[in-house]
Formats: structure tokens, C-alpha cells, sequence
């Protein structure tokens, strides 16, 4: 659960979308050599402190610890305190540094409530989540084969498309969880086209560049795998 260079915005990006109340990851300060940022997750916002390496012993407010281990066993059972809002919250679920995420995540931004003046309960719902995107791509028609440019936007579990970016009413939201697979896609005569194989539909899809093709397809990708992997452990927990 230490990740090396994780970014502020990203540790609560990861953890505000895919962790709990109680999650929890280690990551090098930006402010000193000596400091570590510990963050946390609590009442759906995330919490940072600092803890300082001594070279032998870790201190942590008023507290110093051998070890990491001591110093997580020790918060596992006794809660921090975050100062400004009061919230108690105790270092329950480690967040790994295994867990598969896609290259792009670093673009996400997860703004605090304090730095957008909103409140901690409209945090979550408005914060974008892991493996936000959009874009315009160019779409073939359904019935009529032809191709018109779309705005996409990639959000949570849905893939919607609007006439352009100035709409606010889809044209269609398409659900990822029945999505199969994503491909790239050399039957079309344009370039930089990929698929979308759905139950009673395939969407086709071109980007303006092999690279911009490649982001969306590894995005989509990742996304079903995630899909995969929860309805999994969700079968899993329902046979046991």
C-alpha cells in the first residue's frame, strides 16, 4: 500500500472511486525528504497527514512507531482525528499498489471540498471518476453507413454521445457492463478505427490519431476488466 510517487490529486482520485470509508495508502511528501503523506478515506472525502521518518522510528502526531506495521496496527483499533472536520476515522482496508490502473489515470483531478467550497456530502457524486474521458470521435450511422462526428464522454460505468460538445442531452448512453470486448478495427476504410461489440450492436468508432485510438480502446478496456472483476467478486460472495 506505498505508492511511490503518487500525486495528491491522484491518491484521492483512487480512493474516492475505488476504495471505502476506512482505505488507506502511504505516499512520499512533496513538501520534505523525511515526509510521507498518509491518505485516508472517511465519510467520502479523503484526509492527508503527514508522518515523519526518523531513519529508525516513524512519528505521527504525538505517537512514534518502530514501524509502519506497528504504527497501522495501532490505528486499526485506536481513530484518527481529522482536525478541521472532527471525523473519526480508523485505517481499515490497505489500498495496494498491485491494483491494475489504467496510464491515464494522472489526468484525473479530485478537488477537495474545502478547495471548491462545496460541501463534503456533494463531493463524491460530483468528483469524476477513475478513468474519466471524453472527445469527439467519428461514429458510423446504424441503418445508414455513414459517418458523423460525435462528443464522447467516458464516465463511470456509461459511454454516452452528444450531437457536439454544446449539448447536454445524449444522443445515447451505452451501459459498458454488457459491452464484450473493444478492438481495434482494419475492415473500415478510414484509419484509427476501433469497435464496441455490444449483445445486438457493434459500435464503430474512429479517432483522429493512432495514439488518441489507442488511449480509448486501453480506457474501455480497463474498464470492463474492473466490470469483470467486481461482478466476480460479487458472485463469489454469493456462493459463500
Amino acid at each position: 500500500w506505498y505508492h511511490d510517487n503518487l500525486t495528491r490529486h491522484a491518491a484521492e482520485a483512487l480512493l474516492l472511486s475505488n476504495g471505502q470509508d476506512g482505505s488507506y495508502l502511504l505516499r512520499k511528501s512533496n513538501e520534505r525528504q523525511d515526509l510521507y503523506s498518509l491518505s485516508v478515506r472517511g465519510k467520502d472525502s479523503v484526509k492527508h497527514f503527514h508522518v515523519e521518518h526518523t531513519g529508525t522510528s516513524f512519528i505521527f502526531g504525538f505517537n512514534e512507531f518502530s514501524s509502519l506495521k506497528e504504527l497501522v496496527m495501532h490505528f486499526a483499533n485506536q481513530p484518527l482525528i481529522g482536525s478541521e472536520t472532527g471525523t473519526l476515522i480508523v485505517l481499515k482496508h490497505p489500498y495496494p499498489r498491485q491494483v491494475e490502473e489504467p496510464s491515464i489515470y494522472e489526468s484525473v483531478r479530485v478537488h477537495t471540498a474545502m478547495q471548491t467550497g462545496r460541501t463534503e456530502s456533494d463531493l463524491v457524486p460530483n468528483a469524476p471518476s477513475l478513468g474519466t474521458k471524453e472527445g469527439y470521435l467519428v461514429k458510423q450511422g446504424k441503418i445508414v453507413k455513414n459517418w458523423k462526428t460525435r462528443w464522447f464522454t467516458l464516465h463511470r460505468n456509461e459511454l454516452k454521445y452528444f450531437k457536439d460538445q454544446t449539448a447536454t442531452e445524449p444522443i445515447r448512453a451505452l451501459d459498458l457492463t454488457e459491452c464484450s470486448a473493444v478492438q481495434f478495427d482494419y475492415s473500415q476504410e478510414r484509419v484509427n478505427c476501433f469497435c464496441l461489440v455490444f449483445p445486438l450492436r457493434t459500435y464503430y468508432l474512429c479517432a483522429k490519431t493512432g495514439i488518441e485510438a489507442d488511449e480509448w480502446i486501453k480506457i474501455l478496456r480497463w474498464k470492463l476488466s474492473q466490470i469483470r472483476k467486481q461482478l466476480e467478486e460479487r458472485n463469489t460472495t454469493l456462493s459463500s
